[in-house]
């Protein structure tokens, strides 16, 4: 079912017919009509991805091409990640930055035979094409990939289910690439994902999208899940939302994404920013993302106001909720780097309440990535 607000303005993905069918709750998000959650509601639907596996639809996400011999090295002049060390098959986690070192957007990139494979935030696609156009543009030749759903299948037992499908899956590194046939059907698949667990995101023509997922909920261990859930297990995984812990006012420094950036692109520079954010490495930002625990069950939101314990001010909560895996609320946020260690008392004015709470290191609960074997 749909909700009133959904305006016709909305986009929608090649599974949209499969989501009503399915009854889902579906809200607007970046743009699109997108499920919020299936009839088994949020909690079952997370606990489902940490302890099985769960089917997300994220093909609203931006999927581009750049072709070339020379596209990792014309991308690095617009990323601080080192992309032109890549083999093929090899994947990386990086952002477009401003040239005050700022986030643009954080995008996941695949170095293939001839160029690279390029995911962009939704949210973010209509101001990361043009940039990247007039930044590298001349030098290489960028497709929009117009014809592409993206299924991401993540948890425990993911590996296991996509293996019966093609047993190339088997023994794939956590952050690489391959092309697989699946059904006759040549499909991208990366082993990565957004929710702590281990999974793959599948890069897949539109018209072939409904039939690859009825064939995977054919497997009793999967089920579907919604954006509920993806951001209940992103948060409890410590890892940002563009839009709400990450922005163009934040710089990868102060959110933590330090491990981004090799030493060969501190030394050398050459990307938007490069001055800010090395001297952020070398010096400390004046801010930090933490973790924060909030004491009691309310769960602290974005927005909601961080304080010393008497009450002077160092921050604020940029995302929130309770966490079922976790097994309480648990939120992430900007403070003071005076205030940055774990273990420091802190006060969130929640509905005008003074709630204790603790500074934490992220992530809340273990990032369970794959290493060396899977349980068929």
């Amino acid at each position: 079912m749909k909700d009133e607000d959904l305006g016709s303005a909305l986009k929608t993905t090649p599974l949209d017919s499969l989501h009503e069918s399915l009854e889902a709750r579906m809200v607007p998000f970046a743009g699109y009509s997108l499920p919020l959650q299936y009839g088994s509601g949020i909690i079952t639907e997370h606990n489902q991805t940490r302890e099985k596996a769960s089917l997300f639809d994220v093909s609203h996400m931006g999927q581009i091409r750049i072709h070339g011999a020379d596209a990792a090295e014309a991308l690095e002049t617009i990323v601080p990640g080192s992309i032109d060390g890549l083999e093929p098959g090899g994947m990386r986690y990086t952002m477009l930055t401003t040239d005050v070192g700022t986030i643009i957007d954080d995008i996941m990139v695949t170095r293939e035979n001839n160029g690279l494979f390029v995911v962009v935030n939704a949210s973010r696609f209509e101001s990361d094409l043009p940039h990247m156009q007039a930044k590298i543009g001349a030098n290489v030749e960028i497709e929009v990939l117009t014809d592409r759903a993206l299924i991401a299948l993540q948890g425990p037992k993911a590996a296991a289910a996509l293996a019966n499908l093609s047993s190339e899956v088997t023994g794939m590194p956590f952050m690489s690439a391959r092309t697989i046939t699946i059904d006759s059907i040549e499909t991208l698949v990366n082993r990565c994902g957004y929710t702590g667990e281990d999974g793959f995101e599948i890069s897949i023509p539109a018209d072939s999208a409904e039939d690859l997922v009825h064939t995977l909920l054919a497997d009793d261990r999967v089920e579907m899940a919604g954006l509920g859930a993806r951001d209940t297990l992103r948060l409890e995984a410590g890892l940002c939302l563009y839009g709400q812990d990450i922005d163009e006012t934040t710089t990868p420094i102060e959110a933590g994404l330090n491990w981004t950036i090799t030493k060969r692109r501190r030394e050398e520079g050459g990307f938007p920013g490069a001055n800010v954010i090395v001297s952020q490495i070398a010096d400390g930002p004046a801010r930090r993302l933490v973790g924060i625990r909030p004491e009691g069950r309310a769960p602290a939101r974005a927005g909601t106001a961080i304080n010393t314990v008497d009450g002077e001010p160092l921050g604020e909560i940029t995302s929130g909720a309770f966490g079922p895996t976790a097994g309480g609320p648990v939120a992430i946020g900007y403070v003071a780097t005076g205030f940055s260690d774990a273990g420091t008392a802190v006060q969130l004015d929640i509905r005008g309440n003074a709630v204790p709470a603790t500074v934490t290191t992220l992530p809340f609960t273990p990032r369970r990535y794959f290493k060396n074997s899977i349980t068929l």
